[in-house]
């Protein structure tokens, strides 16, 4: 053999090898800390739903983007009438579900009479309810009218709870859900991981990502040790405790936002003694929110006095309503009856922020005379017995909807607060279209709830991801729920 022919042949075997390495890839794994009890957003309140198939697998008439800004979505165009009440909506074409059954507006209009149904279970049915009436008025268009403006009526259209399903395949979306997104579900592996690919004939922009797992990790140490060792790529929401193993290493990216997270010590308004406004104050006072902060999220938390989100321009400082005052709250303590004080029970879902801040919250709390027993439960259980049996005293939890203080207007809502004054500035803040009529209705709301200490106000949750340095596309901050795939990509 020549030494030219050599030379050729050692030129090819290092372009084959070199072939797979330069090829860019498609595919990402994702860590997540809890996995979904199913996954049809529009029946269920985990946000563990949304954050695998929110505009992943699943779209509404409209999409939220990160700004939090409303954005075309199944709808390509919408027109509004002068009184505010009748929403006319121009729809995609050819749009098809991942079943191959063509998308129309007898869809939409299946979807939200399915939402507003006397035997409904989805999470967020309250707010869709100045929906009167959806009007086919041909295959491509739809209607809505309300029975009064609604001001959030468009965002609330964007949200995970109000994703357009099918009459062919929604009772089997839980399971196998099928939508209209970017990305078809494939696989669940139960305990393990959700499988998407990308769904060939989107009507959209095909994503840069072909494949997609979100991979179940619950322990910190394991998920640390699987983004080291590029077992996953990336998490949307790491714990803080860990994040200085990334921060200065050049393999990783870690992006630090916002999220619609408050964290707050929800407190059943229904037991004693926690009916008495007293010992409700008496508990704001005993609490020390920074101490919570830097224990529990390691100084990324944001601390707030009421529930809202303190980047959102409506939110009013409230934090020196109960200042951390243990005398006072001994006093308060004693005028309710519990000079000795009481003990109760703080049910703590599976993620650190609750568990650290109970622990921090248990030890606060003795300084007054409250006693408190830590329950430690599973996501599922916490579900079902806080959030829909309403078995509870005390829990920690962060409420990640936005633009949710309208739970406080609902008497039926896990908490059981009560307030006709709040249901009516609440009925009347969901009327008005005007901005400053509504940030005066919000503030007067959130001035209510922190002087009631409904619940205990504790900071807003942080999203810390930390990200595989070649990818790019991921959201900073979390306006909504989910994790979003259709811009994520690598780069060299």
């Amino acid at each position: 053999m020549t030494a030219r022919n050599t030379l050729a042949l050692t030129v090819a075997g290092l372009l084959l090898m070199a072939g797979p390495v330069l090829a860019q890839p498609t595919e990402i794994r994702i860590g997540v800390a809890l996995e979904p009890p199913a996954l049809d957003p529009t029946a269920g309140a985990a946000e563990a739903i949304d954050v695998v198939v929110y505009q992943n697998v699943f779209e509404g008439l409209v999409r939220i983007d990160q700004t939090g800004a409303v954005q075309p979505g199944l709808a390509e165009s919408w027109t509004i009438s002068d009184d505010g009440l009748t929403y006319r909506f121009a729809l995609n074409e050819g749009v098809t579900f991942h079943d191959g059954t063509a998308f129309d507006a007898e869809d939409v209009k299946f979807t939200f009479d399915r939402l507003l149904a006397e035997d409904s279970v989805n999470a967020q049915k309250a707010l869709y309810e100045p929906i009167s009436a959806v009007t086919v008025i041909d295959p491509m268009t739809v209607e809505f009218t309300l029975s009064r403006p609604d001001g959030l009526f468009l965002f609330n259209l964007g949200r995970g709870d109000a994703v357009i399903v099918a009459p062919e395949s929604a009772e089997n979306n839980g399971a196998e859900p099928i939508g209209t997104g970017p990305f078809a579900f494939i696989q669940w592996d139960r305990g393990s991981r959700v499988v998407l690919e990308q769904y060939g004939p989107y009507w959209g922009e095909a994503p840069a990502l072909t494949r997609a797992s979100f991979v179940f990790i619950s322990d910190t140490a394991t998920l640390t040790n699987a983004l080291l060792a590029g077992d996953v790529d990336g998490t949307n929401n790491f714990a803080a405790e860990a994040l200085a193993v990334f921060e200065n290493n050049v393999q990783f990216k870690v992006l630090v936002g916002s999220t619609e997270g408050e964290t707050i010590l929800s407190t059943n308004n229904r037991k004693e003694p926690f009916t008495d406004l007293k010992v409700r104050q008496a508990m704001a006072h005993a609490l020390d929110r920074q101490e919570i902060i830097d224990g529990a999220t390691y100084g990324y938390g944001v601390p707030i006095g009421t529930h809202f989100a303190p980047h959102h321009p409506y939110y009013l400082d409230l934090t020196d309503t109960y200042p951390h005052d243990i005398e006072a709250a001994k006093t308060l303590l004693a005028e309710a009856g519990y000079a000795d004080g009481f003990s109760a029970t703080l049910k703590l879902p599976p993620v650190a922020y609750a568990r650290l801040s109970g622990q921090i919250i248990a030890s606060q709390f003795a300084e007054v005379g409250i006693d408190l027993e830590l329950i430690n439960m599973e996501w599922a259980q916490w579900l079902e017995d806080v959030f829909a049996n309403k078995d509870f005293n005390l829990t920690i939890i962060s409420h990640v909807e936005p633009f949710d203080i309208g739970i406080y207007a609902n008497p039926d809502y896990y908490f059981g607060y009560d307030n006709p004054e709040v249901q009516a500035l609440n009925e009347t803040l969901n009327a008005t279209t005007d901005e400053a009529e509504r940030l005066a209705l919000a503030q007067e709301i959130q001035t209510i709830i922190a002087r009631d200490a409904v619940n205990g106000y504790l900071f807003e949750l942080a999203q810390t991801g930390v990200w595989n340095a070649k990818l790019d596309g991921m959201w900073q901050n979390a306006p909504v729920e989910g994790v979003v795939l259709r811009d994520i990509h690598w780069v060299e």
